[in-house]
């Protein structure tokens, strides 16, 4: 009786956990979801880009430089790229970017979500509003 108690609980909190890791996925905390729904239409599924129009990010040094450099990138967008400031939240960007920075060969540190919090306060740039609407891209 003991032991088929215990057989129970296990199955419990094994049904538990899948259940908590398929709600994290499902509210973004799948690095390489993220990047296949945001990214992955320009810098390609491969992390190789378009040459000429959408820059590589596997093996680039930039992505793999300073975490910060590239999380101003999300959050205000450069050249041809828009910021995703309005459409990604804190948590959303420092997910995709610790995966790119270390996926397809590439051996960057992971960032946290209060480091994006804390640039986006430095670059004078609003508050992630889960309500709020975008149609930038």
């Amino acid at each position: 009786m003991k032991q088929q108690l215990i057989k129970c609980a296990l199955l419990a909190f094994a049904a538990l956990a899948a259940v908590a890791t398929a709600a994290a996925r499902a509210d973004g905390m799948d690095g390489k979801a993220l990047f296949l729904k945001n990214c992955a239409a320009c810098h390609q599924p491969t992390g190789k880009g378009i040459p000429g129009a959408f820059p590589a990010l596997a093996g680039n040094k930039f992505v793999q430089g300073k975490s910060t450099d590239v999380a101003t990138v999300l959050l205000k967008g450069r050249g041809g790229m828009p910021d995703f400031s309005e459409s990604l939240s804190d948590q959303d960007i420092s997910t995709i970017l610790s995966f790119v920075r270390s996926s397809w060969g590439n051996q960057a540190a992971p960032l946290s979500e209060a480091e994006v919090m804390a640039l986006r306060d430095v670059l004078q740039v609003e508050p992630f509003s889960n309500g709020q609407m975008s149609n930038k891209h």
